[in-house]
């Protein structure tokens, strides 16, 4: 992946596409930044941990466009929804609806879970199999309504 966004700068940069330089920059100051701290506790950066920045980055992104259209800064707004679409098209399909319910009931089931204290193993169970392909904010609030009806 990295080698991927690595070879999108430079064709971004040769054909001119300023909005894609800067959001693969931001990226790859992300990158950077969690590979020294990944460095400095020792470990390595995982594909999947690659996923949940960019899935960070995403929601970040989100919350300021919401704030910019609220405050009617069109131009702002712009840009947010162009690192949006920059950041996403490095993340795997996202699930439908309906395959994010069938996979929070598959979970349910196989793990035995009957109560909302069980919520937790359900998304940890949810995050290691579909990391960057689901939402974790509403697959948790589905999850929970799963458990307790």
């Amino acid at each position: 992946m990295r080698e991927k966004m690595s070879a999108d700068l430079k064709a971004a940069m040769k054909s001119g596409d300023r909005q894609k330089v800067d959001a693969l920059r931001l990226i790859n100051a992300a990158l950077k930044d969690k590979d020294i701290e990944a460095r400095g506790a020792g470990k390595t950066v995982s594909e999947d941990d690659v996923l949940a920045l960019l899935q960070k980055m995403i929601k970040s992104r989100q919350e300021s466009l919401d704030i910019y259209e609220k405050n009617n800064r069109p131009e702002l707004a712009d840009k947010e929804r162009g690192e949006i679409a920059v950041i996403s098209s490095y993340l795997p399909q996202q699930l439908s609806d309906a395959e994010v319910a069938e996979a929070i009931s598959s979970a349910v089931a196989e793990l035995g879970a009957t109560s909302i204290k069980d919520m937790g193993k359900v998304v940890a169970a949810l995050k290691a199999k579909h990391t960057g392909r689901m939402d974790f904010g509403k697959a948790s609030a589905a999850v929970k309504t799963a458990l307790s009806g």
